[in-house]
């Protein structure tokens, strides 16, 4: 009789043996389901990762024309060098190697090394603007820099004799903090070239263009084998080129007249708001821009004393000073008991409770009306007439003229200045920390209140258009076009334009030295001189002149320059003379 080993397995061990198998073969069916079926897609597209590598290649950007379309920026096709870091086996031999070919420090040749890095599959930056002699030389050592490749890269050029660098601002490179801080993280690559100001800026969406893609088929070490059949590449495709307003001879002689000033000019179509040039100065070369500027020439103009970045007319804060009286004598002529006729002294102060006012012509100028309070830039009669009219009500003709408000031109990063409203000085000085000659300033565009040149020539443009002209803006795109209005009696802009008329043609006018002896032109304007707390006075012109039945519209604003009418009137003179110049040599 036989019997039963110990060793061997119960049957209820055996069912679960047997169990245990099968629930293992049904996980690997499972798992097998999921991987071949359910996540086919998903897998598929991580094998063709590995063994296809997606390249990106930049696309031009649109071009940005004047308004007769001459180029004023242009694409200059330049190289830039790359690695694969996963291709590199001695890192540094081949920095080394580089470093001799180009000229480039290895040292900054491995900062963009890592700066750039993303993958080790990847393409990686290591140096810009390679000329067609340093790719040469490259190829001829295309055996020894294994992993390293050159791709050609569009970038800006300036062709044109003006620089209009406030205008057309600049492009930067994209590095990790500006692709972090995008509404879309993959609507950049890292080395891409976005618009950081200016046109460049408000118009990215239609300057920028669609990256091309290829891809190469890539071996087990990740080095390129090849073209892939299976997927199709995509050109890059060009962005879209934009019109501007700007004339490019007028812009060259306004920048000409600015070259040795500190201020601004702004020429323009009063009837339209284009404007044909615009010159903040002082300025600086736009071709250290073009995407990448070597951090000395950065600090150059960052830490300039006289602050070459900041775009002064839409960025500059100043006092408009006597420029905005003819805002005051519509405050006026809106109140039916007044008369433009009646005259007040002027013995050059004015006593307003325990503060003495003076007018800027200390011996007086006597009796005068409006129209002699303008043409003269009387401030004693502005002082006795306003006392008259509430802070409120000047400050709400202000607002009608655009002050307080951005205009909305089509440049980023535009200021609204400061109309000194009750609530303002209220906030500001306390309830009682301030008095009634707080008025008496204002009404002569001093004290508070704070304009920018852009608001100035939006300004300009209304008194030149009887109240009927469109937002200022440097693109010609109708669909962004907006109309501004300013409606007054007829009696009031009559009076208006016939005042700043004699500003120019009459003996004492204080804006004459604006007018060009050219037969046919008239001239309409109002100089200013505004107190600067920080320095000299600053000096302005602003006005219109009428050649051959079109009209052209101008701001000039000299810093610390002097009298409106010894300074800035004499630059819009040499502007119209220019102005009549251009249209000569377009007629022909």
């Amino acid at each position: 009789m036989m019997l039963k080993a110990d060793n061997i397995a119960s049957l209820r061990q055996y069912y679960f043996a047997v169990g245990i198998t099968w629930v293992l073969i049904t996980v690997l069916i499972l798992r097998f389901f999921q991987i071949q079926i359910l996540g086919y897609a998903q897998y598929s597209q991580k094998a063709n990762t590995n063994r296809i590598r997606k390249v990106t290649t930049s696309a031009p950007r649109g071009l940005i024309l004047d308004r007769n379309g001459q180029i004023l920026v242009d694409n200059l096709p330049t190289y830039i060098l790359k690695a694969v870091p996963g291709e590199l086996s001695q890192k540094g031999k081949t920095f080394g190697l580089i470093s001799d070919i180009i000229g480039l420090d290895s040292n900054t040749v491995l900062k963009n090394y890592k700066k750039y890095y993303r993958g080790r599959f990847i393409q990686t930056r290591l140096a810009k603007d390679l000329t067609f002699h340093q790719v040469s030389k490259l190829e001829e050592n295309r055996l020894n820099l294994e992993g390293i490749y050159y791709q050609q890269f569009p970038e800006r050029y300036f062709p044109s004799d003006v620089k209009a660098s406030h205008i057309l601002g600049y492009v930067k490179e994209v590095d990790r903090s500006i692709r972090e801080s995008s509404t879309n993280a993959n609507e950049y690559e890292l080395g891409d070239i976005i618009g950081w100001t200016g046109l460049e800026k408000r118009y990215e969406h239609f300057l920028r263009g669609q990256r091309g893609v290829q891809f190469y088929q890539v071996d087990a070490f990740g080095r390129e084998a090849g073209y892939v059949a299976d997927f199709l590449p995509r050109d890059p495709e060009p962005g879209q080129n934009i019109i501007t307003t700007i004339d490019i001879d007028i812009q060259k002689n306004i920048e000409y007249i600015m070259e040795k000033r500190r201020g601004v000019i702004i020429v323009g179509i009063p009837e339209t708001g284009e404007i044909l040039g615009a010159v903040s100065a002082p300025d600086y070369s736009p071709d250290l821009f073009t995407g990448v500027i070597l951090e000395d020439d950065w600090n150059s103009i960052l830490y300039h004393p006289e602050k070459p970045l900041v775009n002064r007319f839409s960025q500059g804060l100043y006092p408009p000073g006597s420029i905005v009286k003819m805002i005051t004598g519509a405050v006026m002529l809106d109140n039916p008991d007044f008369d433009p006729h009646s005259e007040q002294i002027c013995e050059g102060i004015y006593q307003f409770g325990d503060r003495v006012f003076a007018c800027w012509y200390t011996n007086g100028h006597g009796s005068v009306n409006l129209t002699a309070a303008i043409l003269n830039s009387c401030d004693i009669y502005f002082y006795k007439t306003i006392e008259y009219y509430g802070l409120e009500k000047l400050a709400q003709h202000f607002r009608l003229f655009g002050f307080g408000q951005p205009t909305g031109v089509d440049i980023v990063g535009e200021l609204k200045g400061t109309i000194p409203t009750t609530s303002y000085m209220n906030n500001r000085y306390g309830r009682f920390g301030w008095s009634k000659g707080a008025l008496l300033n204002f009404c002569i565009g001093q004290g508070e209140i704070l304009v920018t040149p852009m608001q100035v020539y939006n300004y300009i443009n209304l008194l030149a258009t009887r109240g009927q002209t469109f937002k200022p803006h440097f693109v010609k795109m109708d669909q962004f076009l907006e109309t501004i209005e300013q409606t007054l009696h007829t009696e009031t802009w009559d009076r208006i334009i016939f005042d700043m008329g004699q500003v120019i043609t009459h003996k004492n006018g204080t804006g004459k030295s604006a007018l060009p002896l050219i037969p046919g032109m008239k001239v309409y304007g109002k100089t200013g001189t505004a107190e600067n707390p920080h320095g000299e006075d600053h000096a302005w012109f602003i006005g219109w002149m009428n050649y051959h039945e079109k009209n052209y519209s101008i701001v000039v604003l000299l810093e610390n320059a002097g009298s409106g009418g010894g300074v800035a009137a004499p630059v819009a003179r040499e502007v119209f003379t220019d102005i009549v110049k251009v249209n000569q040599l377009v007629a022909k």
